[in-house]
């Protein structure tokens, strides 16, 4: 399974939250630092339509700009994506 991408800006105080939130439920995930990629900064855009961090993109499911409950939510709304993520709703 590919892993899902956290595309972050490293100091944003959401970013921390959500890296220590998926380390907490040991979700493995593939940090992206977009500041520090900023070539990634393009594949954020087009994924999302937005260059706010933290955002979540697995295959073609899009979390943007989110916090942690903003996250669980879109797991509570999304069951099927949440399952294939291993994430307990």
């Amino acid at each position: 399974m590919k892993l899902p991408i956290l595309f972050i800006k490293r100091g944003c105080p959401w970013c921390v939250d959500a890296t220590d939130y998926f380390k907490k439920i040991n979700l493995k995930i593939d940090i992206v630092d977009v500041v520090q990629n900023p070539d990634k900064m393009e594949e954020l855009i087009a994924c999302s339509g937005q260059n706010k961090t933290p955002t979540m993109k697995f295959n073609s499911f899009v979390v943007a700009d989110f916090d942690v409950d903003e996250f669980k939510q879109a797991m509570l709304v999304n069951p099927i994506v949440a399952k294939k993520l291993g994430v307990e709703i």
